[in-house]
């Protein structure tokens, strides 16, 4: 499951890494660019001064071409009272549309540049020349937003994709572990039949007979559990209290004697949709984490509300409990705070009732030192 961490830190990581050098890369060329209009326009302003400074007969191809090339910086000239006396590449559908539209340009382009000053000769005073940004300029600056946004939407399907390929190897792994299990278990299983039956033929024996044969009925009932791992279960309708206090009256055998397991109110019906043995299975596996939590001593208590949509279950132990941080993990596969055991039973266990029986399964409470409440909830 670190494995599985890392490789997505690793990629959140390197679109970072994109994003900054796309951002410092760009912040460059858009200074750099920045710089070359800014150079620009001042080839416009001298063009001006030397319009308003010539005279009669002098040649004005060179100034007049300077100005007629600019074709993408927008300009808007003032004289010294403020005035606009002419602009350059500002759209004039707008103008006409909006009459303080050029006056609302000249105070962006206040606020983006500082004005140039072009002299005029014969005491005419001087003109300011502002200007804002070209088009190509501007979408440069817009640029590494908008590739954040696509880096953005291709990491989530990114983390979609590949989450959803993990989800899917991990199914594919719980199925044939599972299957194995069971094939594995059946041939050994045979075999103790058979000699349970050879057995029986010497009375002395039936004590001993019987508990074998319970312990033979309990493995053959895990390998069927395993089995079923994979395929879709027949959900049949069974009262839970009655099959609640089942799995209490089998896990108080097996419980430390000073471990107490209880289930409240079993004397109602609760109907319910489940796979007998898988649900049998869930129960179990919270009851001997409650019982791994508490050490040796404590309480188990599980108690049943029952609503017209959904029906509440809550396994309750005195134990540790746990830290936010276990919480967050604790169904994650291979994770486990034991020395021992694989930390796959919380992980099965809600696959079991989420997948199997569109229920949920979480821990409701926790709190280290008290004990902790797990709740399932399964849908009428």
């Amino acid at each position: 499951m670190r494995q599985y961490l890392n490789w997505k830190t690793y990629l959140i990581f390197a679109a970072i890494c994109i994003v900054a050098a796309s951002l410092v890369y760009t912040s460059r060329l858009a200074s750099k660019l920045a710089e070359e209009e800014r150079k620009g326009v001042e080839q416009v302003v001298e063009a001006i001064e030397a319009l308003n400074a010539a005279g009669d007969g002098d040649d004005l191809t060179f100034p007049v071409s300077i100005i007629s090339q600019n074709t993408t910086i927008p300009l808007i000239v003032t004289n010294a009272e403020g005035d606009i006396t002419q602009y350059n590449n500002i759209d004039t559908a707008k103008i006409s549309k909006d009459p303080d539209y050029l006056n609302r340009c000249l105070n962006e382009f206040k606020s983006m540049h500082q004005p140039i000053v072009a002299e005029q000769d014969f005491g005419l005073g001087k003109n300011y020349v502002y200007y804002g940004n070209s088009y190509l300029l501007t979408q440069l600056k817009y640029f590494p937003y908008v590739q954040l946004a696509i880096i953005a939407v291709f990491l989530i399907v990114a983390l979609i994709a590949l989450s959803s390929a993990h989800k899917s190897i991990q199914n594919q792994v719980w199925v044939g572990l599972s299957k194995e299990t069971a094939h594995q278990m059946g041939t050994p299983l045979s075999s103790i039949e058979g000699w349970l039956v050879l057995l029986k033929d010497d009375h002395d024996n039936e004590e001993a007979l019987e508990e074998l044969q319970k312990d033979l009925d309990r493995l053959k009932l895990v390998a069927d559990r395993f089995s079923k791992v994979g395929s879709v279960p027949q959900l049949q309708e069974e009262n839970l209290n009655v099959r609640l206090q089942d799995m209490v009256d089998y896990m108080q055998k097996r419980a430390p004697k000073k471990v107490t397991i209880s289930i409240s109110d079993t004397d109602s019906d609760v109907p319910v949709n489940i796979s007998g043995s898988l649900f049998d299975w869930v129960i179990e596996n919270l009851m001997r984490n409650a019982l791994d939590a508490m050490e040796g001593e404590g309480k188990v208590s599980v108690s049943v509300t029952d609503t017209p949509q959904q029906v509440w279950i809550d396994i309750t132990d005195t134990g540790k409990g746990m830290s936010n941080a276990q919480v967050k993990k604790i169904f994650n596969p291979g994770y486990t705070t034991k020395k021992r055991g694989w930390g796959l039973g919380l992980s099965l266990s809600k696959r079991i009732i989420e997948k199997y029986h569109h229920g949920s399964l979480f821990v409701k409470e926790t709190e280290q030192g008290k004990g902790t409440t797990f709740r399932i909830i399964l849908r009428r």
